[in-house]
């Protein structure tokens, strides 16, 4: 989540940055369905085709792991996989940087992917397999993607990232705790090729499209993937799961999309029962992004903004729930 000083809809940035691509003049009525989070979106036509603008100030993203997702999409597009497809700049990038009055922004575009959110659909057994089949066939082409020209980063990274921002922050000394615990784990793990790759990161139900003509889903934001272990999206892929099924239907609907899963790629047992500790990461991760974006504060904050502060403190004091829980094996 970007810092909350960037969650303002600024449809002139917006129409700035697309002037970098071509695009239907006329389709810029569709700026007002505009969301913001880690990235603005901005849907348009081009072509009489929906596509999006996906932009961030510089300060908020690596140039380096921008550019490195792009370069694996197209990898996953190459080996016929249904990943999302950015849209080439006037200049022939994929990648814009750019300085505006409003600072140096990121900008890319991707073209809309066919059939409905996983979250607006149904959870059929038919959706669940194709759901699981999605993340392992991405685990599969994960596990051959072997030196990239530009990688995206490392979970030792996104510790080094986590630890730096909680000392920057005041009064984090459990979130610090509960990371160096967790580095510590994560130390003592097998690292080989078919357990521990690039992963999506956020392979969640409402960035997985299932396609009823074709039985086949298709993926969209890998804005956050990183180095690690792959049960790591499985982890996230269930809890999301977990949040729109009722807890009767579970297990089975949790079986589907495993089964899915394994028609692809293999599940590490012995990692699997560790989940609750991939848990933790995720939740740390989360807890440290929020607390950096919801630091700034200003006079005469617009009600949204107050009313989004406090949902999200009371989400921050859930999450810090787990801090500092052993976990076996770790002293």
């Amino acid at each position: 989540m970007m810092k909350l000083r960037h969650l303002f809809n600024n449809p002139a940035l917006a129409e700035m940055l697309l002037g970098n691509w071509e695009y239907d003049e006329t389709s810029l009525e569709l700026f007002q369905y505009f969301r913001i989070s880690a990235n603005a979106i901005y849907p348009f036509r081009r072509d009489g085709e929906i596509c999006f603008l996906r932009c961030c100030p510089s300060s908020e993203k690596v140039r380096e792991n921008l550019a490195a997702e792009l370069d694996f999409i197209g990898y996953l597009r190459g080996r016929h996989y249904n990943a999302l497809e950015p849209v080439p700049a006037k200049s022939g990038d994929l990648l814009v940087q750019k300085q505006t009055p409003w600072g140096e922004y990121y900008a890319s575009v991707f073209k809309r992917v066919k059939g409905k959110q996983i979250s607006e659909a149904s959870f059929e057994d038919e959706i669940m397999f194709a759901y699981g089949a999605a993340l392992g066939q991405l685990h599969q082409l994960s596990s051959e993607y072997t030196n990239p020209i530009r990688k995206r980063w490392t979970h030792v990274e996104v510790f080094g990232w986590i630890e730096e921002t909680l000392r920057e922050l005041t009064g984090e000394t459990l979130a610090l705790a509960e990371a160096r615990l967790l580095r510590e784990y994560f130390s003592t793990l097998p690292v080989h090729q078919r357990n521990y790759g690039l992963i999506h990161y956020d392979f969640e139900l409402d960035n997985v499209f299932y396609d009823a003509s074709t039985k086949s889903c298709s993926v969209i934001d890998f804005d956050d993937a990183m180095y690690h272990w792959y049960i790591l999206d499985i982890v996230q892929a269930l809890e999301s799961m977990r949040s729109e099924i009722s807890e009767k239907e579970y297990p089975h609907k949790e079986a589907v999309f495993l089964q899915g899963y394994q028609s692809h790629f293999d599940l590490d047992n012995d990692l699997w029962a560790a989940a609750p500790v991939f848990g933790r990461f995720a939740n740390l991760y989360s807890y440290t992004r929020v607390t950096r974006s919801i630091q700034e504060r200003w006079e005469n904050e617009p009600e949204w903004l107050v009313t989004l502060r406090s949902k999200l403190a009371r989400s921050l004091a859930s999450e810090a729930e787990t801090f500092g829980s052993p976990i076996d094996g770790i002293s």
